[in-house]
């Protein structure tokens, strides 16, 4: 969730009186931390996941389902192996904002080997199993983003009741109980408390339910003159929903900011396809996502701030949460596209101007410091701006945006990183790795074919609404960038040269099946023969032929297809006569549409032609794409549409858009047996492909050998 500095948190009158001071200091940290680090050049691809999990108690008997607060008991049993062996752990656990919540993450960031990618599977497997062993065998660990009747009568074991005429509490919620917040780290519920106390009453967060023959109006605690609105009122809503991100190690800081750019983008498309969340407080509603849920509960700006009064006390409208998606482009390329007014604080962007930062990279800072700090702790007020960022970081990490642009840590052998925050957890570990592979090959394509996704800041916005209604995976289009010619021709001339000169090793043919001596039959040694022209690495730099030298993404990386501007799809030339962006179905984005846009999985295919790929991680990765173009051409449906499905279809359902406690225990458990492999929904996978995959955790000791023969050593 961010930043978890250790301490004792202020009250909100002490933190309010020193924003001021947090604003100014973070800013000198800033730009102390960018002059040290803006020229640091040749970090190579690191990459990871975040995947938040849900734990659930069922009750065999009542057949009721409930979380189960137990975070800060499991996270106290996971962190053990970290703390005495802090290299050498498979997995770190940190907590969440529920009481119901852990994150898990790989020990070690993946690199840019491609047998890495067939390791992400299994090492989310191990996380899962990790979890399970320490419960009862009446709970279970999901990677569901919202537990259906969160905020529902008795949705927690044990058993809590909301309090909000209580003023100790810090949600003083109608329906969600101080209990439920993680009460293992004050942040949680000193961010709850401030939220609420700076906007000056509670959040409101307003979902339309879906209406169905027999639904009931007004909605139970539905606002006057809203009868058809699901109320949520706290911050747990939507923070206490769960997520899958990842975050990209760059090369240097120009290609953080590019990356920043492209991806911001694809953001409410990847939104749309993951959509998981249809089920608020026990009810169906209208929204399949949980972005906007997010976004409004932790919604602190006043109502002078939100434009609702005039302005007095506060300096400026804002037009969005502190939670929603990006405002503006970093790269130069991206300048012209931030067609959407930028509120920034003028004092803090001069003050970064003459601290020697570049015009975009100022406003985008200013433009994270037009917010105030909501939790801060005494021990963390007077700082070395020279040495430590805790201030920058604090305003920072409450900016939560579609994509975060991270610099180095201080003291710190991590370089410049951005994070990619849209996608919704999935039900099973098949998924979420097949997401989390499909993103990190998306930057790699980015990166060598020199893409350009970049799409005015306003349409952005659009998809992000878009992307959040009922079935928008299917039904709804989205903005989009045609592609140049360039583009098709740059994709088309690397997999020419690949089929030309692979001479039948083991490439992707687009079957799943690996040609020539990469026969999956095949004796091991002959599987894992290396492309002559392939490279077991990716470096992402322009590079269209696979001749890396030796480099991960590197600054070194030979750049055959070259980048600059008149032959690369950062100039309009070719779209002159045409319009630059058109309406595309979630279909024709990922897999293709004649004469407008070749697709994401057929460029990642054609890139994927001239690496060298072992057999077993050929096998895993292609089921992961064939995952992904099936579920974009609705072959496959969404998470959220399965849900909806199952309770639709559900013999207690009564046509009232009510998921009882019944359904979600029913839902629940379907959900069990899919996540353990025991059900097979072939709506939702497909027949048997959760099964399919040939991940390990490991690189097996042959390739390891190869890898090593090639120059291609993992980095350590």
């Amino acid at each position: 969730m961010g930043l978890l500095s250790e301490g004792s948190p202020l009250s909100w009158e002490e933190t309010k009186a020193l924003a001021d001071h947090v604003r100014e200091h973070g800013v000198n940290q800033f730009i102390n931390l960018y002059h040290r680090l803006k020229d640091r050049q040749g970090d190579i691809l690191k990459w990871g996941d975040e995947v938040e999990y849900i734990i659930v108690k069922f009750d065999d008997e009542q057949k009721v389902a409930r979380v189960a607060l137990r975070a800060q008991d499991l996270l106290a049993q996971l962190n053990e192996k970290e703390l005495a062996d802090p290299k050498g752990v498979k997995s770190l656990w940190r907590p969440e904002y529920g009481a119901y919540m852990i994150e898990g993450t790989p020990g070690k960031p993946f690199g840019g080997l491609m047998a890495h990618f067939n390791l992400v599977e299994a090492n989310m497997r191990y996380r899962r199993e990790e979890v399970t062993e320490l419960l009862a065998k009446d709970e279970c660990v999901m990677s569901i983003t919202n537990f259906p009747r969160l905020g529902a009568s008795n949705f927690t074991h044990p058993l809590a009741q909301p309090r909000p005429e209580d003023p100790l509490s810090s949600a003083r919620s109608l329906y969600f109980p101080d209990e439920a917040i993680f009460p293992g780290h004050p942040r949680f519920k000193t961010l709850t408390r401030n939220i609420r106390k700076r906007r000056g009453e509670k959040v409101s967060i307003k979902l339309k339910v879906f209406k169905d023959t027999k639904t009931k109006l007004p909605v139970e605690g539905a606002p006057p003159g809203e009868p058809d609105v699901v109320l949520l009122d706290a911050m747990g809503f939507g923070m206490g929903c769960c997520c899958l991100q990842l975050t990209f190690q760059a090369c240097n800081i120009t290609e953080a900011r590019r990356l920043y750019d492209q991806l911001a983008p694809l953001c409410p498309i990847m939104l749309a396809l993951t959509a998981a969340s249809p089920i608020y407080r026990g009810y169906l509603t209208e929204s399949d996502c949980r972005w906007n849920v997010i976004s409004s509960s932790v919604d602190c700006r006043t109502e002078e701030e939100r434009g609702l009064a005039p302005l007095d006390k506060q300096k400026f409208r804002i037009a969005k949460s502190r939670y929603d998606s990006i405002d503006s482009y970093l790269s130069p390329e991206g300048a012209k596209y931030n067609d959407v007014p930028l509120t920034y604080d003028e004092k803090v962007y001069q003050r970064l101007v003459e601290g020697g930062i570049d015009h975009l990279l100022a406003q985008h800072v200013a433009h994270l410091f037009i917010r105030d700090t909501v939790s801060l702790f005494s021990e963390k007020v007077h700082q070395n701006d020279n040495e430590d960022t805790d201030h920058f970081e604090n305003i920072q990490s409450t900016n939560w945006q579609t994509m975060r642009f991270k610099p180095p840590p201080p003291n710190s052998s991590i370089g410049w990183r951005v994070e990619f925050r849209p996608c919704e957890a999935q039900i099973s570990d098949f998924e979420n790795a097949a997401i989390v592979c499909f993103v990190v090959l998306l930057t790699r394509v980015i990166l060598s074919y020199q893409l350009n996704f970049l799409t005015p800041i306003s349409k952005v916005d659009e998809n992000m609404q878009t992307a959040q209604k009922r079935d928008a995976c299917r039904k709804e289009k989205f903005w989009f960038r045609k592609s140049s010619k360039t583009t098709e021709q740059r994709a088309a001339k690397a997999q020419a040269q690949a089929q030309a000169q692979t001479n039948g090793k083991a490439t992707f043919n687009g079957n799943g099946l690996a040609n020539g001596n990469g026969s999956e039959n095949g004796d091991q040694e002959e599987q894992q023969q290396p492309l002559t022209n392939g490279s077991a690495k990716m470096n992402g730099h322009g590079n269209t032929n696979g001749t890396t030298n030796g480099t991960t993404n590197g600054t070194n990386g030979s750049s055959n297809g070259s980048s600059n501007g008149a032959d690369s799809d950062h100039t309009d030339t070719d779209d002159e006569e045409n319009e630059l962006f058109q309406l595309l179905s979630i279909n024709e984005i990922f897999n293709g549409k004649p004469n407008v846009f070749p697709g994401l999985v057929p460029l990642i295919r054609s890139y994927l032609q001239s690496m060298e790929v072992d057999t077993d991680t050929h096998c895993t990765i292609e089921q992961y794409l064939r995952f992904i173009q099936k579920r974009a051409a609705g072959e496959l449906i969404t998470t959220a549409t399965w849900m909806r499905e199952q309770v639709l279809s559900h013999p207690d359902y009564k046509q009232d858009s009510v998921v009882s406690e019944r359904i979600n225990y029913d839902l629940l458990k379907r959900i069990q047996g899919i996540q353990e492999g025991k059900q097979v929904e072939p709506a939702l996978l497909g027949q048997g492909y959760h099964s399919k995959t040939k991940t390990k955790d490991f690189i097996p000791p042959a390739l390891q050998k190869q890898l090593a023969k090639n120059g291609c050593c993992e980095e350590k």
